[in-house]
Formats: C-alpha cells, sequence, structure tokens
C-alpha cells in the first residue's frame, strides 16, 4: 500500500499534523476563506476524511475587509491534557512593510468540538505553534516580524511561555531562539522533543520555488541556542525543477504507534506552457499549495531526513501499522436540499448567513450584492479546483432589470483575479443575456459585448458550465442542460495561480476556486436562484 502525493489536492496549503491513538488530524490555512481552518482527519495517511472546521462562528473569527491572502495564516493544532488546542493567527495586512496580524487560541475535548472562544495572544509575527514540554509548561513558537526597512522582516522565532492558567502570555520570557540560516525568511515552526534534543522544524525561502524546511535542535530553550543540522534542507525543491512535487517545506513531524515517522508538507505541483523552460519559468500553480506526505528516518547522528532524499517522492509506503480509511470524494453533484451548506463550500470572509442568500429545498439563492471585487459584502459560494482537469455545471434562474445585477459561474482566485459566465440585463435589446468577463490586475475585460448571448423570453433557466484543461479552460452554456454552446474565448489558468498574482500583489497564498455568484450593484438585492451544482473530474486525471 502506498501515499500517493499530494494527499489533500487543491489549496490546503500549511499543514498541521499530529497524531491522537489510531488517529492523524491535519490542520490548513485558508486565508480568507471561510470557514476558517479545514481539517481533516486519517487512520491510514493516504486517505483523509473531512472535519467540520473549528472556526464557524464570527466570535471565534470576523474577516470582513481582510485584504486577498489575509485572513488564516499558518494555524497549529495539538493535543495535550485531554484537549485539542489550536493556534491561528488573523493577518489584516499583506502589503508593505507591515503585517498586522492577532494569534488566537481555541480548546476543545474532541476534534469536532465544541471548541471555546478564542483567547488573544499576541501580534508578534504570524505562523505561531504550541509547544507543550513535558514538563507541563507550554510555549507559543513563532516567526517574529520586523517592519523596520532597514532590517530583515523576517526576525527569526521567537518562543513566549504560556500560563496555562490565564491563558496569555508572559512577555518577560520571550526570546528569541533561532535567528534561522543564511536562505532567510524563517516562518512555520514546530519544536518536537526526542532523546533530550527540542528539535526546530521552520519553513524558509519564502512560498514559491525557492521553499525549503530546515531544522535546528537544541538540549535547551535558551535564546539563540539552537544549532544548525549540518545536511539542511530537510525537504525542498529548489535544485530539483523537474521533480513532480515542487515547494515543499513548511509542515509538521508525526510518529505512528509502531515508531515510524512522517512529515507532512506543503507542495505545489506546476503546469507548464509547452514554450516556457521549465528549469526557467518553473511553472503555474493554480491548484495552489496542496499537502504531500514523507517518509522520515534518522541518521546514527540523531537528525532527521527524508526517504529518497529532499526532493520527496511522489509514492510513500503507508505505515505498517495503517487502518484503511475511505477516500474524500472530490466529485460532487448537490441539488441543495439540505437546509446548510455541505462541507466543501466556502465563502469569503464571513459565513453563509440570510445576508447572502439561503439553501434548502432544492435551491441556493443568492442575493446580488457588492462586486467580485468587494472585500465586505459579497454573495459568493464555491469550491477549491481539486484537479487540473474538470468540469463545474450549475443551473440558475435569474430575471435582472438592469445590466447593474448580474449572476452566474466564477473561477475565482482573489478579488483582483477572477473570471465569470453570467446573465445580465442589455438595455439595447431590453433582452436579458449571457457574457463572460474577466478581471486581470483590475483590469476589467468584457469579451461578448454587443454579441452576448440573448436569453429567449420564456426560458426561465440557464445552464453554465466551466470545463477546465491545465493550462486554459472555458465557459459554456445551454438552453436545456443538454445542448451546449460554446462562450467567449479559452481563458489562461495561469491567471489564477500564486505565481501569476506574486507578480503585482503581495498576498499569493491561495488557489483557484470555482462556484456560483449573485451581483446587484443597483443595491435592490435581486435573487439568483441555482437550483444545481456538479463538480467532476476528468478521470484520466
Amino acid at each position: 500500500m502506498t501515499i500517493s502525493n499530494p494527499v489533500l489536492t487543491g489549496f490546503y496549503a500549511d499543514p498541521s499534523m499530529i497524531r491522537v491513538g489510531d488517529t492523524y488530524y491535519i490542520a490548513n490555512s485558508t486565508f480568507e476563506w471561510w470557514p476558517g481552518v479545514t481539517l481533516h482527519q486519517s487512520k491510514d495517511l493516504a486517505n483523509w476524511q473531512p472535519v467540520a472546521s473549528p472556526l464557524n462562528s464570527i466570535t471565534k473569527l470576523d474577516m470582513k475587509g481582510n485584504p486577498s491572502s489575509g485572513g488564516i495564516w499558518a494555524p497549529d493544532l495539538s493535543y495535550a491534557d485531554g484537549l485539542f488546542w489550536l493556534i491561528y493567527t488573523d493577518v489584516k495586512v499583506v502589503n508593505g512593510a507591515f503585517k498586522d496580524c492577532t494569534n488566537y487560541l481555541i480548546t476543545a475535548p474532541s476534534i469536532e468540538g465544541p471548541w471555546s472562544d478564542p483567547y488573544r495572544l499576541d501580534g508578534v509575527g504570524f505562523d505561531a505553534s504550541l509547544f507543550h514540554d513535558d514538563d507541563g509548561r507550554k510555549y507559543l513558537v513563532q516567526q517574529t516580524w520586523d517592519y523596520r526597512e532597514w532590517h530583515h522582516p523576517f526576525n527569526g522565532i521567537t518562543l513566549t511561555e504560556l500560563n496555562t492558567e490565564t491563558m496569555k502570555l508572559m512577555p518577560e520570557t520571550a526570546r528569541r531562539i533561532w535567528a534561522g540560516t543564511a536562505v532567510k525568511v524563517t516562518e512555520g515552526p514546530h519544536i518536537y522533543k526526542k532523546d533530550g534534543y527540542y528539535y526546530l522544524f521552520a519553513a524558509e525561502g519564502g512560498t514559491m520555488w525557492e521553499h525549503q524546511e530546515s531544522v535546528a535542535r537544541s538540549r535547551t530553550l535558551d535564546a539563540d541556542s539552537f544549532e544548525v543540522m549540518p545536511n539542511n534542507p530537510f525537504i525542498g525543491n529548489y535544485v530539483t525543477p523537474e521533480s513532480y512535487l515542487q515547494k515543499q517545506g513548511h509542515g509538521a513531524l508525526v510518529d505512528t504507534p509502531s515508531g515510524e515517522w512522517y512529515y507532512a508538507s506543503l507542495t505545489g505541483r506546476p503546469l507548464h506552457d509547452a514554450t516556457e523552460p521549465v528549469h526557467g519559468t518553473r511553472g503555474w500553480c493554480p491548484l495552489g499549495r496542496e499537502t504531500s506526505i514523507q517518509k522520515v528516518e534518522w541518521d546514527e547522528d540523531g537528525w532527521p531526513y527524508v526517504v529518497g532524499g529532499p526532493a520527496g517522492q511522489r509514492y510513500v509506503p503507508e505505515p505498517v501499522d495503517a487502518i484503511a480509511t475511505e477516500p474524500e470524494q472530490h466529485n460532487i453533484e448537490d441539488d441543495f436540499t439540505s437546509t446548510e451548506l455541505e462541507i466543501g463550500w466556502n465563502t469569503l470572509r464571513v459565513p453563509f448567513d440570510e445576508t447572502m442568500g439561503t439553501v434548502g429545498d432544492g435551491a441556493l439563492t443568492l442575493y446580488g450584492q457588492g462586486s467580485l471585487c468587494n472585500l465586505f459584502e459579497l454573495s459568493l459560494v464555491a469550491r477549491r479546483w481539486r484537479a487540473f482537469q474538470f468540469t463545474a455545471t450549475t443551473c440558475v434562474e435569474f430575471n435582472p432589470s438592469t445590466y447593474m445585477q448580474m449572476a452566474g459561474l466564477t473561477n475565482y482566485y482573489a478579488d483582483m483575479f477572477w473570471s465569470w459566465a453570467y446573465i445580465s440585463w442589455d438595455e439595447e435589446r431590453q433582452t436579458r443575456v449571457i457574457d463572460v468577463a474577466q478581471n486581470d490586475r483590475n483590469v476589467y475585460t468584457t469579451f461578448l459585448r454587443e454579441n452576448a448571448v440573448a436569453i429567449p423570453e420564456d426560458v426561465t433557466k440557464v445552464w453554465l458550465r466551466s470545463k477546465t484543461d491545465g493550462i486554459t479552460y472555458r465557459y459554456e452554456y445551454s438552453f436545456d442542460g443538454e445542448d451546449w454552446q460554446p462562450l467567449g474565448p479559452a481563458l489562461d489558468s495561469r491567471k489564477l495561480s500564486d505565481e501569476y498574482v506574486q507578480q503585482t500583489y503581495g498576498g499569493f497564498f491561495t488557489g483557484a476556486f470555482v462556484g456560483m455568484a449573485a451581483v446587484d450593484l443597483a443595491g435592490y438585492r435581486t435573487p439568483a436562484r441555482f437550483t444545481e451544482f456538479s463538480y467532476i473530474e476528468d478521470a484520466a486525471e
């Protein structure tokens, strides 16, 4: 039996993995997407089932107005004293010298909850984790952000003791325990204790192709006491541009009940244009940063290493004590009979509520709010791209009375980077029409314009679908759900990737989504009724 990487496909970055008994859990970053923090569980490390998010109310997370790629950065899941502990960061600024953020802590007796109200900890830096020492003391370990323009912004790893009676940090105990290596951009720290050593695992090199994981260790938790592993990086793909997995780093270590070791890492799988050099451009990852798992062993000097080398492997042996787990089903057909959105659906910054719409009785009704550029009021419900080749289909009933009212199917990365096929109103022809538009770095382009497809007056339902085939995707429409017609040009999926966004914007950490949206710039909250949605991956992939 083998683990086939990545184990969590699509945008599942910054994995924090733990084991409790015979069950493994992974928590991932969600950034501006709601609900905050995704959870999965497994008993074999190969197949993972989703668990309801712990951040399910505004009291635990309020991201209204957060910039794209702000919000939840690198959560940390741990287990001690009969409780699950979750540290998460809410980042409010992503561009420029400052990274205003707040770190929070919540606990629960079970992975399903109930989770406590959050304890506010600090804002020293992001990517915080909680280390439970064997003497009962607990420490927050975090990246340290330095806004001063004459300093490097990543100022090493800070450790601060947590008072578990008050659930407050003791700032007088704060000290920098490791400055990082010359690779720089030291973040994502986790501490593990083994054979009398404190092992510090930390990501370095940034989130793109230079990304890696470095290791250091110390006999104490004193300031600047950690020595660097001589054969770093522990994992990384900077020197292996042709590897199937790229960007590996930023993750978490776990042992199995039988004493084996595994490491969960973020990774990326780049697409390549035929005209681009693999060793130069390196490619584009519209699926975002995913999660892989590698086998780990320890050398005679007590340092960890990835089996097969620091580039990692696509296929990895399962643990000898693995218990078979059912795989997660990516393909879905939702007819919206449930009165709650199922796990896998996401909104932006705030939870789905009556302001945004309603669900149940065979329809998802979205009330038109702001444009898809809006950071405060937006009616959008979407799912991650989980594969390079898939078809997403929806059926919508929508009766606009002005061009300011729109509803349809969107492929979305962030407020400045998205496209959609949508229904609106053509005041010249006095008819409903279907058009395609793209927002590319906030340059908005409508493709059909006066040639937008007119919808016959007797048509009440319009089917829209998106067919994604690697480097390109395109939209189609139908008036009966069977006879499909092309709609607009082929679009470039690279424009929905971290690699494209990072060229002009400081937040480039998520991935592509596909879903339904309704807009009413006139302010009348015109409803759009979506009666079905399907996401089907190409079986050949």
